[in-house]
C-alpha cells in the first residue's frame, strides 16, 4: 500500500501515524509516516531538525516528538485507534494553540509485523463551534446535563458541588474525586469538596493541603505542557510522570494511584483550580475523558462566579475606621454557616470585647480622638487575636470569631485582654467568652459571649463608677 498515494486523496490536513508493536504487548514508539501537502504545511519550519532538508521541514518516519511536545493525550489517542482499532473523535483547545483542533482518526489493516497503523485528520478553527464541543456520546451528555441542571439550580453552591463530585465519581467508576482551587497570585491552594469511594483507604486532601502544595499544582500544568488534561492509564505513563516530575510520582505511588484523569479549570484564560479522579475504569477512559472535558467549562465558571461573588462581599464588608470586619461582614458569615453555605466547623470561640470607656473620651476630648482609641482598641485585637477573624459589630463593641482553634488558646488571649484591662491606664475591654466543640449553633454562642461580656462590663463600671456611661 503506497501510503503517501492514500493520504495525499484527503483534502483535510491528514497524516498517517505508526505506533510500535512490542513483544510484552505494550506500544513503542509513534512516528508520523506520512503527510498530504495540507498537512506537511502546518509545520513551523523554524522548529525543525537542523538536519532535515524537506523545505517544509518535514521528513517521513520520524517519531511525533520531533515535531510536537510530548503529550500522553497524543499517543492514548492514536494508541486507541491503531492498537485498539477504534474510531476516535476529540474536539480540543491546547492551551499552546490560540486555535479548536477538530481531530478524526481511524484504524488501517495494514500487514505490517512490527507496527500498527491509523489515518489522524485535523480541522483547524479560531474560534469554538459549540455544536462540535456538544457531540458527545448519549451516556456522557447525560451525566453532562445533570451537572448543568444542578450548577444552575442551586442555592447552595457547596453542597451542589458535593453532589456533582459524587456524581461524577461514581460515572467515572473512581475510588477517588475532588475539586482543588488555585490562586497562584497568592500562592494558595484550597479543597472545595472531594467524594471517597466506601472502602477504600483513600486519605482526604485537606491532610496534605499546605503553604507548598501549591508547587504541585504548578507541576501539573508543565506536566500538561500545554495540553488541556493529563491522562495516567497505567505504569508506562506513569513512568512519563516519573521522568517529569520524580516527587509527585513517588506521591502518586504511596497513595496507590495506578490512573488519573486530571483537568486544569480554566475561566478566562487563568487556571482557578484542577479536577481529578484516580483508580477509574481504564477501559472506559475516552468517556470519561469527554464527559469530564466539557463538564470542567461549566464548574470553572461557577467557581469563577462563586470566587467574584466572595471578592465583592469581601470589599463591601470593611470597616472603613478600623480596618476589621464591619457588621455586615459578621452578618453574612453567621448566615453562611447557619445556612450550610460553608463548611461546619469542630470547634467555635466566641469572643465578645467591649470597648470601656468611650463615651467620656468622645465627651471630654472630641469624637477625632475616640476615633483614635477605637482605632488603637482594633489594632490590640488584631495583634492578639491573630488568626482569627475580628468584627466592629457596633460603635465600641468588637467580636472575635475563632474556628477550629484549641480551647486553651482562646482562653489564654482572653485572660491577657482581662488582665491589661484592669488596668485603667490601658485601653479597656469588657470582655465575654463562650466556646462549643459539640457542633452548636454559632448563634447561641454569639448570644452567650454576649451576656458575658454584659457581666464583665457592670463589674468595671462598678469599679470605676465614675467611667460610667450617663
Amino acid at each position: 500500500m503506497d501510503l503517501q498515494d492514500y493520504v495525499n486523496h484527503f483534502d483535510s490536513m491528514t497524516s498517517i501515524i505508526s505506533v510500535e508493536k512490542k513483544s510484552d504487548g505494550s506500544y513503542g514508539k509513534i512516528r508520523i509516516e506520512v503527510g498530504n501537502p495540507a498537512y506537511v504545511a502546518s509545520f513551523d519550519k523554524a522548529n525543525a531538525p537542523i538536519a532535515m532538508k524537506d523545505e517544509n521541514g518535514f521528513v517521513p518516519g520520524c517519531e511525533y516528538t520531533t515535531y510536537l511536545p510530548k503529550d500522553l493525550n497524543f499517543e492514548h489517542f492514536v494508541v486507541a485507534s491503531a492498537v485498539n482499532k477504534k474510531p476516535m473523535h476529540a474536539y480540543i483547545h491546547p492551551d499552546r494553540y490560540p486555535i479548536w483542533f477538530n481531530i478524526f482518526s481511524l484504524p488501517l489493516n495494514i500487514d505490517d509485523p512490527d507496527k500498527y497503523y491509523c489515518t489522524y485528520t485535523q480541522e483547524l478553527s479560531t474560534e469554538a463551534n459549540t455544536e462540535q464541543m456538544t457531540n458527545l456520546s448519549a451516556k456522557a451528555t447525560s451525566q453532562v446535563l445533570q451537572t448543568c441542571i444542578k450548577l444552575r439550580s442551586s442555592t447552595n453552591f457547596l453542597k451542589t458541588m458535593d453532589e456533582i463530585i459524587h456524581d461524577i465519581r461514581t460515572a467515572c467508576e473512581a475510588s477517588y474525586c475532588c475539586v482543588m482551587l488555585t490562586d497562584f497570585k497568592e500562592r494558595t491552594c484550597s479543597l472545595l469538596s472531594e467524594d471517597i469511594a466506601v472502602g477504600v483507604s483513600q486519605h482526604s486532601l485537606k491532610n496534605f493541603l499546605d503553604d507548598s502544595f501549591i508547587e504541585y499544582a504548578e507541576s501539573w500544568l508543565k506536566i500538561i505542557d500545554g495540553s488541556n488534561c493529563l491522562v495516567i492509564q497505567d505504569e508506562n505513563d506513569m513512568k512519563e510522570v516519573k521522568l517529569r516530575n520524580p516527587n509527585w510520582y513517588r506521591s502518586l505511588k504511596s497513595a496507590e494511584v495506578e490512573s488519573l484523569v486530571l483537568f486544569p479549570l480554566q475561566y478566562n484564560g487563568e487556571t482557578v483550580g484542577f479536577i481529578w479522579a484516580t483508580n477509574f475504569d481504564t477501559k472506559d477512559t475516552d468517556r470519561i475523558k469527554e464527559t469530564l472535558e466539557l463538564t470542567t467549562f461549566f464548574i470553572a465558571s461557577e467557581i469563577a462566579n462563586y470566587q467574584l461573588l466572595q471578592r465583592l462581599e469581601m470589599l463591601s464588608s470593611t470597616d472603613l475606621l478600623t480596618g476589621v470586619l464591619n457588621r455586615n461582614a459578621m452578618n453574612n458569615r453567621v448566615l453562611r454557616m447557619v445556612t450550610g453555605r460553608e463548611r461546619k466547623p469542630e470547634s467555635i470561640g466566641i469572643v465578645f470585647a467591649d470597648l470601656n470607656g468611650l463615651k467620656p473620651v468622645n465627651d471630654k476630648e472630641g469624637h477625632n480622638a475616640g476615633d483614635c482609641l477605637l482605632k488603637e482598641a482594633a489594632l490590640i485585637l488584631k495583634l492578639l487575636f491573630e488568626g482569627c477573624e475580628i468584627y466592629r459589630a457596633g460603635g465600641d463593641e468588637f467580636v472575635i470569631i475563632a474556628l477550629d482553634k484549641p480551647k486553651k488558646e482562646i482562653e489564654s488571649r482572653v485572660e491577657k485582654i482581662r488582665k491589661d484591662s484592669a488596668d485603667p491606664q490601658n485601653v479597656s475591654f469588657a470582655v465575654g467568652f463562650y466556646y462549643d466543640d459539640k457542633g452548636g449553633d454559632i448563634r447561641v454562642a454569639m448570644r452567650e459571649a454576649d451576656a458575658l461580656m454584659y457581666e464583665d462590663k457592670k463589674q468595671y463600671y462598678d469599679r470605676f463608677p465614675e467611667l460610667r456611661r450617663k
